[in-house]
């Protein structure tokens, strides 16, 4: 064992020692005080001397009296260090408030310049397969939160306020429907031309209305919906909750015992519930519009008769197939903007990247709940 004692006998000192357990791990016992006003060890010479076989380092602080930050920044350069070297470090020796406080300095810390390697876009590739796998706990977690929280509003233990729901309604509904009027309007007009450059073929152009409607308000209405409210409010969702986790205001809220999924998460998961399958609605209606201005100027299919078609082929499971696709996509953009919020680091780039990450979660999550939605429809013949 190697032990550095200041001034020996007095507790009132830092005091350091280093035992090797076996052949590659190094425990560390650090007691005393260790505070700005002591003349603390440097942390490059901790490891000098160890060799080549070390790869595991711990701490026991069973012993230490009192630290503030010049402890943190001896852990911290100590822990530099240990990465450069590759070498493990176990915390659960730590202080709680000590392992708190490092992993909010490891979070606020600027990007590390990678080094290039011949294996560089595979790695990478690889790394972020295995960083969507280790977060696939949080993300089950997370929805286990929602889920007791959406149980606690059905027993009206839920704390929130009606006036945050209804502007998060405002929020996500009427201030959405330009844009999804314009591309509704577009996909609609496109969806016309690529079935009557078909149907045209064999003199059927009045189905175009057919087309249309049932593809408009049963699968791209819903499903368009679901990707433009995914970027413009997944996104929104994701920048405001980690800007609250930047300014801890969300720490605030748990310290006075207000549950955070009930006041910021639960709000934004009902007004996208209840606001996606309008839109949904909305957005079939205005492409079954395109449709039959395409129909009616370039194809030569009387307004009347595209009317008549387009209720004869419409039914209401399109109707009831649609809103559940879009309440179930809005549930889907709420879930990943919230998650990806609350997960956000303690930096502007962290709420960067959380705004990026909602989006592309949210994507993921619609299609492959439209994929499963879709063949479960088909199966049962709805």
């Amino acid at each position: 064992m190697d032990s550095i004692r200041p001034h020996s006998g007095d507790d009132k000192q830092w005091q350091f020692s280093a035992r090797r357990i076996g052949d590659d791990l190094l425990e560390i016992s650090c007691a005393g005080r260790w505070c700005l006003d002591q003349d603390l060890p440097v942390a490059g010479l901790i490891l000098a001397g160890q060799g080549d076989s070390l790869y595991r380092l711990s701490f026991n602080t069973a012993q230490l009296s009192a630290w503030d930050s010049a402890f943190l920044v001896f852990l911290r350069e100590l822990f530099v260090i240990c990465k450069e070297r590759g070498i493990s470090v176990d915390q659960t020796g730590l202080p709680k408030g000590v392992c708190h406080l490092l992993a909010m300095a490891a979070e606020v810390s600027g990007p590390i310049r990678r080094r290039r390697s011949r294996w560089g876009l595979c790695r990478r590739m690889g790394m972020e397969i295995i960083k969507y796998l280790h977060g696939a706990p949080k993300m089950l977690c997370f929805l286990g939160e929602i889920t007791v929280s959406f149980g606690r509003l059905l027993t009206g233990r839920a704390r929130f306020r009606l006036r945050d729901l209804w502007w998060e309604i405002e929020e996500v509904g009427p201030r959405a429907v330009i844009i999804v009027s314009v591309i509704s309007f577009l996909v609609g007009l496109i969806l016309a031309y690529l079935g009557a450059d078909q149907l045209r073929q064999v003199g059927a152009q009045i189905f175009i209305a057919d087309l249309v409607a049932i593809g408009m308000v049963r699968e791209i209405g819903a499903l368009m919906t679901g990707i433009i409210i995914a970027g413009r409010t997944g996104a929104s969702f994701a920048a405001q909750l980690g800007a609250m986790q930047v300014n801890e205001e969300i720490d605030a809220f748990r310290t006075m015992g207000i549950s955070p999924i009930d006041f910021l998460v639960l709000p934004r998961m009902l007004a996208l519930m209840l606001m996606v399958p309008l839109l949904t609605l909305y957005a079939g209606f205005i492409g079954m519009l395109a449709g039959m201005l395409v129909s009616v100027t370039i194809f030569d299919v009387g307004m009347f008769e595209y009317y008549t078609e387009t209720v004869r082929a419409l039914e209401l499971k399109h109707f009831m197939v649609g809103l559940l696709k879009g309440s179930v996509y809005g549930a889907m953009v709420a879930y990943a903007g919230c998650l990806r919020g609350m997960q956000c680091g303690r930096s502007a780039e962290s709420v960067g990247e959380a705004a990026t990450s909602a989006v592309v979660t949210g994507i993921l999550l619609i299609t492959i709940t439209a994929s499963i939605m879709t063949i479960i429809f088909y199966q049962l013949g709805i």
